[in-house]
Order: structure tokens, then C-alpha cells, then sequence
């Protein structure tokens, strides 16, 4: 069996850094080969999609980064920024431990 797992990145509050985020995200997981594994026996799919709204802007307007969310777990990040992006795809998608210090609550 295999399952998908999706990292929705918020371009609509800041376009330019939200695609940058994307584009990091997708060459990271390629780079530590995260972008498809077996976890428990099972195929795990992690794919990086841009969207206009997550309804997070009262998080992340301040901020110098891009809002995300990890689906389907649901952990929202915010202000993440390109030099964040190594340290979320090890951590989170490798390790499967949340980046505190990018941890937003709803």
C-alpha cells in the first residue's frame, strides 16, 4: 500500500517567498531522498504543492517567511524561508520531529 503525504505552501500572502519555499522543498527532499521512502513496509509519497490561502496571514504577516502546512498530520509551520527548508525536510520528513522553533498553532 502507499500513501501520500503533502506540504501545501501559502503563496498569497508573499508569492515570491512562498515559491521560493516550494522550489527548496522540492530540491531538499530529492537531495536527502525523502521524496519517496518506505516507512514500516508502506511507500510514502511526499509531493510540494503551492496554494493561494492556508488562512494562517495573522501568523506570518509580520514575519520574513512562507506559511505551510504538513498534510495529513497537520502541523502548520510559519515564516519558514529557504535556509529553513534543510532543517524542516530532516527533521520533520526524515525524523519525524517538529521544528519548534517554526511551529505555529492555529
Amino acid at each position: 500500500m502507499s500513501h501520500t503525504r503533502h506540504l501545501f505552501v501559502c503563496t498569497k500572502q508573499k508569492s515570491e517567498i512562498g515559491a521560493e519555499v516550494a522550489r527548496a522543498l522540492k530540491k531538499e527532499l530529492k537531495r536527502q531522498g525523502l521524496g519517496k521512502q518506505v516507512v514500516d513496509g508502506e511507500k510514502l509519497r511526499t509531493q510540494v504543492q503551492t496554494c493561494d490561502c492556508l488562512d494562517l496571514c495573522k501568523h506570518c504577516k509580520k514575519g520574513p517567511g512562507a506559511a505551510l502546512i504538513v498534510y495529513p498530520e497537520g502541523t502548520v509551520y510559519g515564516d519558514v524561508r529557504p535556509e529553513d527548508v534543510a532543517e524542516l525536510v530532516a527533521q520533520h520528513l526524515g525524523l519525524g520531529k517538529i521544528v519548534k522553533r517554526l511551529r505555529i498553532d492555529k
